[in-house]
């Protein structure tokens, strides 16, 4: 309960401000707590997916870092048709395994394999050496044709981004010749070459090679190092709309510094990537001797081999203007250099490669993998829905997860994740629970109070009234007994004034008695230790006793008493305390008087009847003007009247029906009031025995 020093002059509306700024200052921090509980199990949910991010990262870099190892073992002459094996003096020579068709994938994606020579002039593996019968070789002439349409197609890419000397002839075999034109290529740094082997430029005319050597001397491989224009690309990284706090955060809780780029290497450099150099044999001219079997391994006379030493380097990645990946070396020999490399499709080489793995993690049902290469995002992977690409850079927002360039050669392409729907930790759940709760709790607590805090300024307000009523009602009938006492002491009464003056006195008399009754009943009800001497009573006879205490103060007040009960009801039997039964009725007696004095029928009647097998209904009813429907249920709190102290025009302290509804549910009953037009009917229910 409320201090009585706190309550003392606040009403509802102060009392309501006073619970919500208490309330208040409870809520605010008790919000701040669960909202930061909520944000570390944000952070602890994002940290771990962000792990898994760089652990798969991580694991598509080791993957291709082994493929690329695999493909950079290879020897300078596996990019010809044919290489020699064991002691070159044995004149054995045998396929390249680059020279497979299908075309043998170290990557994949690998479209096929090339060479490019100082002048530009273009080579791959899968054609065999000029001059040299394929059916020899095991090649039959429907093979030849996908073969040579491969190393055409390989060739107009590659020609197409500038990349090779601008026209050739590749693969003549038995009138399969074709040639093919593509633009000129822009002049740059002259570069060394390597690897005549493997070559398969046809002899040109007189005119034609004049052409060609014009444009040769035009030509730099120096266009492998400034690729740079790419339109096949989705959009720009710096485009992405992507919050980068999170990431940030884990990036200075791991050490590695608030001034870090997000876009800097996290991986080492690749190990074993440098120079290096082999002995090599090739075959340099080719000329076949007879039948050769269809096999592996060819026999060849007259065959000249020649024996050198090749310097190489690690390979390169470079994404071209038509979308495509070229991975390439720079080998040189005898103070010339060769390119060497092999051509992919972007797109197979992705999936395969990087969106494959994806698809495999639980990072594919809550984020976005955004592939870019430097600035340019080339493929991006939706984890909104099953639909692999977004349709643009502008598509891809949310929360930045984690980003990392793989390792050289392939540093140039960057990995990118975001999030855009971030599962709950393993807490939210219980921290949902735990918010909901407290959050019924403070609503609970704050209409509990209110209601609290609402009865107890009621009960103060009630018990002003009621000390001004009873006072009242005390000091009413004491000065009117006064008054009439020394009037009869002094003998100013004659003998028929007398008997009135005595009667009056009686009547205020019984009328304290009453009130005092009351307010002792208060006492015990209030103090909840009420002690009733509850016994099995018939109920006729409680009527009859009932009747004859109540007759002479209905008659006095100048009303008609009628009293019925059924044969049924009298021979009931109830548990019961008489007198507290007695009080019931007097009380609801003396209510009916009180506001039905200015009825036109003056009639109070008092009923019983059984109510089906279970329950003795008494009934009070007047004739007078009723109750209103609003206080129908008011009337039965405890100092409630239905007038103001200062202008109520009836006698009473509040008290009488709060006391009827006390005893009542005492006793194992109840009371109800219905309006039963004209005037009101109190019905008391107690159960039968």
């Amino acid at each position: 309960m409320l201090p009585k020093r706190l309550i003392t002059g606040f009403d509802k509306g102060r009392l309501r401000n006073f619970i919500a700024l208490f309330f208040l200052a409870l809520a605010v921090p008790t919000a701040v707590l669960i909202w930061q509980a909520y944000s570390q199990l944000k952070w602890e949910a994002f940290h771990q997916y962000r792990g898994v991010a760089e652990e798969l990262t991580g694991r598509i870099d080791s993957r291709l870092n082994a493929m690329i190892r695999t493909a950079d073992a290879r020897s300078f002459a596996d990019y010809t048709f044919l290489i020699v094996t064991g002691d070159p003096s044995a004149n054995f020579v045998q396929r390249s395994p680059l020279s497979a068709y299908p075309v043998a994938e170290d990557l994949p994606g690998v479209l096929g394999y090339f060479q490019v020579d100082t002048d530009g002039s273009f080579s791959t593996p899968i054609l065999p050496p000029d001059g040299t019968d394929a059916a020899s070789l095991g090649i039959g002439e429907e093979e030849f044709a996908a073969r040579l349409k491969l190393a055409q197609d390989i060739q107009v890419v590659l020609a197409d981004n500038r990349l090779v000397q601008s026209r050739s002839q590749v693969g003549r075999r038995g009138g399969l010749t074709s040639s093919v034109a593509t633009p000129a290529m822009s002049p740059g740094e002259e570069k060394d070459a390597a690897g005549t082997a493997g070559a398969f430029r046809a002899r040109r005319p007189v005119a034609e090679e004049e052409e060609f050597a014009a444009l040769s001397r035009e030509y730099s491989q120096q266009v492998f190092d400034d690729v740079n224009e790419r339109k096949n690309v989705i959009g720009k990284v710096s485009d992405l709309k992507l919050d980068a706090d999170l990431q940030q955060k884990s990036e200075e809780l791991e050490g590695e510094g608030a001034k870090e780029q997000p876009g800097d290497l996290a991986f080492a450099s690749s190990p074993g990537r440098f120079k290096r150099k082999e002995q090599i044999a090739l075959a340099e001219s080719v000329r076949p001797d007879g039948n050769v079997p269809a096999s592996n391994v060819v026999a060849l006379r007259d065959l000249r081999i020649s024996t050198f030493e090749s310097e190489i380097d690690p390979f390169e990645l470079k994404l071209l203007d038509s979308g495509h990946i070229v991975l390439f070396r720079k080998v040189w020999r005898d103070g010339e250099r060769y390119i060497q490399g092999l051509l992919l499709d972007q797109e197979a080489f992705v999936q395969d490669i990087i969106g494959a793995r994806f698809r495999e993690t639980a990072l594919s049902t809550m984020s976005d993998l955004i592939v870019a290469y430097e600035d340019d995002v080339i493929q991006a992977f939706s984890g909104r829905d099953d639909s692999s690409y977004s349709s643009g850079s502008g598509a891809v927002d949310g929360t930045l997860l984690y980003r990392n360039r793989l390792t050289a050669p392939l540093n140039s392409l960057e990995l990118i994740f975001s999030i855009n729907r971030l599962p709950p930790g393993a807490g939210a759940g219980v921290l949902a629970w735990v918010s909901l709760i407290l959050a019924v709790v403070f609503v609970g607590g704050f209409v509990v109070l209110y209601r609290l805090g609402s009865s107890q300024i009621n009960l103060a307000r009630q018990q002003q009234d009621f000390v001004s009523a009873v006072s009242h009602e005390l000091k009413t009938p004491l000065t009117s007994i006064r008054m009439y006492g020394e009037m009869l002491k002094e003998g100013w009464a004659d003998e028929e004034k007398r008997q009135s003056y005595y009667e009056f006195i009686h009547d205020e008399s019984e009328r304290l008695s009453k009130l005092i009754a009351n307010v002792l009943q208060l006492a015990k009800i209030t103090r909840n230790d009420p002690q009733f001497d509850l016994k099995p009573m018939n109920v006729g006879e409680l009527m009859s006793n009932t009747q004859s205490k109540i007759s002479n103060q209905v008659e006095r007040s100048g009303f008609e008493l009628h009293v019925e009960s059924d044969d049924v009801a009298r021979q009931a039997t109830i548990a019961m305390d008489e007198d507290c039964f007695a009080q019931i009725i007097i009380n609801l007696v003396d209510n009916a008087i009180k506001f039905s004095r200015d009825a036109e029928k003056k009639v109070i009647e008092v009923n019983s009847r059984l109510a089906g097998d279970d329950y003795i209904v008494f009934s009070v009813r007047d004739f007078g003007p009723g109750i209103p429907r609003d206080q129908m249920k008011k009337i039965f709190q405890l100092f409630y009247r239905s007038e103001s102290e200062l202008t109520r025009e009836t006698v009473g302290t509040g008290i009488g029906l709060a006391i009827v509804h006390q005893l009542a549910l005492a006793m194992n009953g109840g009371v109800d009031l219905v309006n039963a037009e004209p005037g009101a009917e109190f019905r008391v229910r107690f159960p039968v025995n």
